[in-house]
């Protein structure tokens, strides 16, 4: 019995930083594109490549635990995730810290399902077992739900590269403690790993970012975009036929044929990908237009931090009380509600109001969340509820992902198209100071003091328009997605 315990503190360590990186560097996006020179483009890819590769990965390395054992998969992937955090720490460029992160990911999705295989492994009693599932989703949520303050508690005291060397030590205790404590396991070789499959989704994800992204800022004329888009659609269009017709599929595509499935997809993508963008808007606010410094700026979150970490047991109550149809109707309908009240939030002159719907959007949103796991579970035929769980996990990651993006590119647009530039910056300076708040800022500080004062106040005011178009835009979105719930469960009577 010690031992199992001693092999869940073992996996709890390790999945901390995996949950923690997935969003502690939303309130280092200031610090970043200040000290590394990141435009505002290369910060959204520095954030979300984390998710998106991610979202591609967990499934075949998955696979790989079942080869070769749990055991091995948490030491590879630890080791890899140490020293990606390591490398991350020490970059010098953001394009390096890009693909560090990317390097990271892979490490991650190596960790997540070697944990949970550890819990299943070494908990064989249902009673045990399910109190060490609560630890770890716990961790996961605590950990994504408080990545901000952490970055902002560290960031007060060192430089922004802390936020990964934290990561080290950890990992180099934990596999000391692995190879100590956990028991090997045999693998079977028989199991196939669909890797060549994953990279074909996480080539496919990436280029259609990539598209969207580029054609927003209008730099690279219409035909690359249009490449990419064509050529992330082939390889999207390819990866679901091959899916369909190979005998062990990395994703059973034909869950998504199930009405109440698919809804639970949209719910948890649109969810994550709503608090995962609003915490990164609000982090670059909160620090670029208010003054605010890192750790304030997580302090000034915690709100949303706290209720989306906490609201899982009330959530699952009401559930229960008042059924999935209703839970997640009215959970997506009270994250609209919040976020246009949101929008027109002042958030230097009405805190109290500005906390008082970040904590009713953290519990609506965390609440959508656990509803649209229940659909997704509720819904899979039990001999396939491990495909429909690993479907959940890729719809969590990628809704992450997309959220960096969408509301990173509904910023970037209304941002260029409200700024109202001073007279006396020569055409490069203008596209540069139009392109992102901090690249605005980082002009201003190369100008002299009037102009750059004048530079500065433009991009803080084109900024908060621009927050008020993201938010508005994502509560429109998901009052659309309210209505389209509501009717899509409506013969869902099993669970309402």
């Amino acid at each position: 019995m010690f031992r199992q315990w001693i092999t869940l503190i073992v996996i709890v360590l390790v999945y901390i930083p995996v949950a923690i990186d997935a969003t502690v560097l939303h309130v280092a996006a200031p610090t970043l594109s200040l000290s590394l020179g990141a435009s505002g483009n290369e910060l959204l890819w520095i954030i979300d490549i984390y998710s998106l590769v991610m979202a591609g990965m967990v499934l075949p390395m998955g696979a790989l635990g079942d080869r070769i054992g749990f055991k091995r998969l948490l030491l590879i992937g630890s080791g890899l995730f140490g020293l990606a955090s390591l490398l991350a720490a020490l970059s010098t460029s953001a394009e390096w810290l890009i693909a560090t992160r990317a390097l990271l990911a892979i490490g991650a999705a190596m960790i997540v399902p070697a944990t949970l295989a550890g819990i299943r492994s070494t908990f064989s009693e249902a009673r045990h077992r399910n109190m060490a599932l609560g630890v770890w989703a716990a961790v996961g949520s605590g950990g994504a739900a408080f990545g901000p303050l952490v970055g902002g508690m560290l960031l007060e005291h060192f430089y922004w590269g802390s936020v990964f060397l934290i990561n080290v030590p950890i990992v180099l205790l934990v596999m000391v403690l692995t190879l100590r404590v956990v028991p090997a396991q045999t693998g079977r070789a028989s199991q196939t790993l669909n890797l060549t499959h994953a990279l074909m989704l996480i080539a496919a994800i990436l280029l259609l970012v990539w598209s969207a992204k580029t054609a927003l800022k209008g730099l690279q004329g219409p035909w690359l975009p249009a490449v990419a888009l064509l050529a992330g659609s082939v390889l999207l269009t390819t990866f679901v036929r091959i899916q369909l017709a190979a005998k062990n599929p990395m994703i059973d595509m034909r869950l998504f044929t199930h009405r109440v499935i698919l809804s639970g997809v949209m719910m948890a993508i649109t969810a994550m990908v709503t608090l995962v963008g609003f915490e990164l808007l609000m982090a670059q606010e909160l620090q670029f237009v208010h003054g605010k410094t890192p750790f304030e700026a997580g302090l000034f979150m915690l709100p949303v931090m706290l209720a989306s970490g906490f609201s899982g047991p009330i959530a699952g109550l009401l559930v229960s009380r008042l059924g999935l149809r209703r839970v997640a109707t009215g959970g997506m309908a009270l994250s609209a509600f919040s976020f246009l009240g949101l929008s027109v939030t002042d958030f230097s002159t009405q805190q109290w109001q500005a906390w008082g719907l970040m904590t009713l959007l953290g519990f609506s949103a965390a609440s959508a969340l656990l509803a649209s796991t229940a659909a997704i579970m509720a819904a899979a035929p039990k001999e396939k509820a491990a495909a429909a769980g690993a479907i959940e996990t890729m719809a969590y990651e990628l809704g992450a992902g997309l959220g960096i993006a969408l509301f990173g590119m509904l910023l970037s647009r209304s941002f260029s198209a409200s700024i109202q530039l001073p007279a006396g910056l020569d055409p490069q300076q203008t596209q540069l100071a139009g392109s992102s708040i901090g690249e605005a800022i980082q002009l201003a500080q190369t100008l002299d003091s009037a102009l750059g004062h004048a530079v500065t106040e433009a991009a803080k005011s084109a900024f908060v328009n621009s927050h008020s178009v993201a938010l508005g835009s994502a509560g429109v979105m998901l009052l659309l997605l309210a209505f389209g719930i509501w009717f899509s469960l409506a013969k869902v009577r099993e669970t309402a």
